[in-house]
């Protein structure tokens, strides 16, 4: 499971520092991290697996998660996720009336 999600992050986080202007990886990485969190935290409530105290949960990595989204967006600017927001809201095409 814990290659499964670092996967998750890893791929998307390489494709965004490719794609986005470097102003928007903070953003996007942020919003990522704060979906996968919400992800594994699902499947947390989903799975119930014996708790021992040295295994890794999924609540553990939902946790690390949005403490390194947290992180990513205190790093950014919030002009840079305002900047980011537009550009995702204006590449959608125009409908015709």
């Amino acid at each position: 499971m814990l290659t499964l999600f670092s996967l998750l992050t890893a791929l998307p986080a390489v494709l965004a520092l490719h794609l986005l202007e470097p102003q928007l990886v903070l953003p996007a990485f942020s919003a990522l991290l704060f979906v996968e969190a919400a992800f594994a935290a699902i499947a947390a409530r989903l799975i119930h697996s014996a708790d021992r105290p040295d295994d890794i949960t999924l609540w553990d990595l939902a946790g690390g998660f949005t403490l390194i989204g947290c992180a990513a967006a205190m790093f950014g600017e919030p002009d840079q996720a305002a900047l980011f927001l537009t550009e995702q809201g204006s590449s959608q095409p125009a409908s015709s009336p």
